[in-house]
């Protein structure tokens, strides 16, 4: 496997989509949780209402430039691999089949996403 394709599914497909969605279907956000532990430490440093916006606004930037990254690097094909692991993310409480199923899905589009001769090689383009 190319190190670009290895690179995408490990830091997006797993990373970004999978991850999330575990973190999100059991209730806690670690990055929300590092964020806001070190905005209380440094407005409680430095009492600026700057800082305090910087702090609420950063789990959001850190979002859309990670969705950004996928898409330069996946396209619509990587999105839709990002978007079907944080399903099976999300699905690992209910059902431990349909999440397996979901990811290796999700692996599939990633490493689709990343290879556009073989998409085009295998549609006939």
């Amino acid at each position: 496997m190319a190190r670009r394709t290895r690179t995408y599914l490990w830091q997006f497909v797993i990373g970004l989509g999978f991850l999330s969605g575990i973190w999100t279907a059991i209730g806690l956000d670690p990055e929300e949780v590092i964020i806001s532990a070190a905005g209380t430490a440094v407005t409680a440093a430095y009492p600026d209402d700057t800082l305090r916006t910087l702090f609420l606004l950063l789990p959001t930037l850190l979002l859309l430039v990670s969705v950004y990254g996928a898409y330069r690097k996946g396209k619509v094909m990587g999105l839709i691999a990002v978007l079907i692991a944080y399903v099976a993310g999300l699905s690992i409480l209910v059902s431990l089949t349909t999440t397996l199923v979901l990811l290796l899905i999700a692996v599939l589009f990633g490493f689709l996403a990343t290879r556009p001769r073989l998409v085009r090689k295998l549609s006939g383009r």
